[in-house]
């Protein structure tokens, strides 16, 4: 069943949505995490370059990451268990220059709105994946499978991109 699709000047409360009225830091946990669209772009493992500081993605994703969902396979214990895992912060958002340009908690901390697919404005957490913004069918293996070594053989730069299905409808 189709959930109802929420205007995107509105709640379901008929109010602004949060992150129009709210700056990162007066977000509730709950709204927090409700940024994120379930993609898996920030999942894949990126190579920066040492002299110029330029971030690369790659197509191999975290040991943790779930291909099939798009979603941590241990969420609340990934950074005991991946020790270059990053937690998103307000302060962390608005300094990290890699984060994809569809990505929720850019967008907002950029005083943009989210996407049409984005499942806050959609209703549906499908929407991301059928926009072809998340990875899935993407991932070409996993960081506890590919030699260090063999990682600039998977850099792809499609992570950096707004796929053309995910531009506004207009």
């Amino acid at each position: 069943m189709a959930k109802k699709q929420i205007p995107p000047d509105q709640s379901p409360e008929g109010n602004a949505p949060f992150w129009r009225t709210k700056s990162l830091e007066q977000m509730t946990t709950k709204e927090w995490e409700s940024l994120c669209d379930g993609c898996g772009r920030c999942c894949l493992v990126k190579l920066e370059d040492e002299d110029t500081g330029k971030v690369y993605f790659t197509s191999v994703a975290c040991q943790l990451f779930s291909a099939g969902t798009c979603r941590c396979s241990d969420y609340k214990n990934r950074q005991k268990k991946v020790s270059d895992c990053i937690k998103l912060t307000p302060a962390e958002v608005r300094t990290l220059k890699w984060l994809p340009p569809t990505c929720g908690y850019r967008l907002v901390a950029e005083g943009k709105d989210l996407m049409w697919w984005h499942p806050l404005i959609s209703g549906n957490p499908d929407t991301v994946h059928e926009a072809g913004v998340s990875v899935r069918g993407k991932v070409m293996g996993f960081e506890d499978d590919v030699p260090v070594e063999d990682l600039t053989d998977y850099v792809v730069a499609w992570p950096t991109k707004v796929p053309a299905k995910a531009k506004p409808m207009s």
